[in-house]
This record gives C-alpha cells, structure tokens and sequence, in this order.
C-alpha cells in the first residue's frame, strides 16, 4: 500500500501542478488587467477575473511545494542528490508528464484528421507550444542529472585536483553565459510577457510571451544547479568512464527476455 501511495504522488502533484500552471498561463492576459497592467491587446483577452482563476494561482505553489517534497528517485537517476536536487527533479517530473500529453494532443490530432476528416484548429500550435516547454524544462533536469553531453577523453586522465579545476572552469563558463543572456534578454522577454504577445494564428497561443521569459528563468535556474553539483562532487572520488557506460543493462535483460533468452 505504502508503495501504491508513493506512486500516486510521484504523479498527480505533477498533474495538478500542470493543471494550475496551465490554467493560469492561458488567462495571463486576465492576470496581468486584473493586477494593473493594460495594454490594447490585453484588452483583447481580457475577461473579469474568477474564483478558479485565485485558485489556480494558489495552487501552483502548493503542489509545486508538495510535489518537490515527496518526489522519490527513480532506479535510472543517480544516487546522491540533496534536498535543493528534489527541485529539478520535480521539473523532471513534470517535463515528463508534458511529453505524454504531447503525445495525446497530436495522437487526438491524427483521430480527427484522419478518422472523422475534422482537423483541429488548435493541435498543431499546442503541440508546438507544449514542445517548447519540455525541451527548455528538460535541460534543468539533465543538469541535475548530469545526463548532458561530456566528452571525458582527456578529463579522465587528468588528477582529480585539475580535474576539480575542469570543473570550476566550467561553471563559471556557464554562469557568465546565464549572466549575458539574463542580461541581454530581459527586456524584451518583460515586454513580450506584459504585452502577453500571442502566436498570431487562429488558435493563437501566447507562445512568445511564455517561452522567452521561461527561456531566461531555465537558464538561471541550469547556472544555479551547476553550482549546485560543483559543490556536491567537490570530495568525491573520480570516476572511471568506458563504453560500457552507455549500455543499458536492465535494456538489454528485458531484451532477453522478449525473445525468450534465459
């Protein structure tokens, strides 16, 4: 039971933080009007604000505080992470449950196109949409994880003392990068959001003015956890990378089994 339960929550504080989030991103324009923000194209969207428009604001930092607090490591992530970790691991979470969704909306997509001859006006752009969140939500998560590309041929052969230093040179990198991008982009991604600039299409989602400012709050958020991991894998021991770090072994036993090797 007590396994069941961990499972349910491992899903549905990510959901519901989905819900929210996407509730309230859709109604930015009544968010902004009704907080004292006014443009013409807000005025075009706007709408009175509601009783489910507070709770969904509510909401999403209570299920993000309660997703964060009970997220449990899966057997493919990695061992040692600390409770600021359980952040992007959340994030993961929730990147993951996007990319099903994605799916849904383009397998409702073919449905209709296809089956009924009754396409949508909207799967193309919220498939797009949707996209753009997991691919800049995802770089957080790989950063946690460490999952993202190196190239260790030289590293590896290095002391663990300039190997340290390797490191420290690195996240510097990637802080002064998240610094200039930070720098350079806020403007405009504030103008965008203020404005709450949409696709332009029929559907016409607000794409620009989520992903730019989303693009600059990941970016900080990647320079943060780098940060992080510096100062987590500052004492532990070097690690020895081969080939067979790529390979998957519980992939390769279910492998087996499907072809009915013992």
């Amino acid at each position: 039971m007590k396994t069941s339960d961990n499972a349910f929550t491992q899903w549905i504080f990510p959901l519901l933080f989905i819900g929210c989030s996407g509730w309230a991103i859709w109604h930015g324009a009544t968010y902004i009007m009704a907080f004292g923000g006014y443009t013409d194209a807000l005025a075009a969207r706007y709408r009175e604000i509601i009783f489910l428009d507070y709770l969904a604001l509510i909401g999403i930092p209570i299920f993000f505080v309660l997703g964060t607090l009970t997220v449990k490591r899966a057997p493919m992530e990695i061992e040692d992470y600390t409770s600021t970790d359980r952040i992007a691991m959340f994030v993961g979470r929730v990147t993951m449950l996007l990319v099903a969704l994605l799916v849904g909306v383009m397998m409702w997509e073919v449905v209709l196109r296809y089956v009924f001859e009754r396409p949508t006006l909207w799967a193309n752009e919220l498939s797009l949409w949707m996209a753009g969140f997991v691919f800049i939500l995802s770089g957080f998560y790989a950063m946690q994880q460490r999952s993202h590309i190196r190239i260790f041929l030289l590293y590896d052969m290095l002391p663990r003392n300039l190997q340290r230093t390797c490191d420290c040179i690195s996240t510097f990198l990637i802080i002064t990068f998240a610094f200039f991008l930070i720098y350079g982009g806020f403007g405009e991604a504030k103008a965008k959001f203020l404005r709450w600039e949409t696709f332009g299409t029929i559907f016409d989602p607000p794409i620009p003015s989520t992903l730019k400012p989303l693009v600059l709050l990941v970016v900080s958020l990647v320079a943060a956890q780098s940060l992080l991991n510096l100062i987590n894998d500052w004492n532990k021991e070097p690690e020895v990378h081969t080939a067979a770090d790529d390979i998957d072994k519980d992939e390769i036993e279910r492998l087996k089994k499907s072809v009915g090797e013992k």
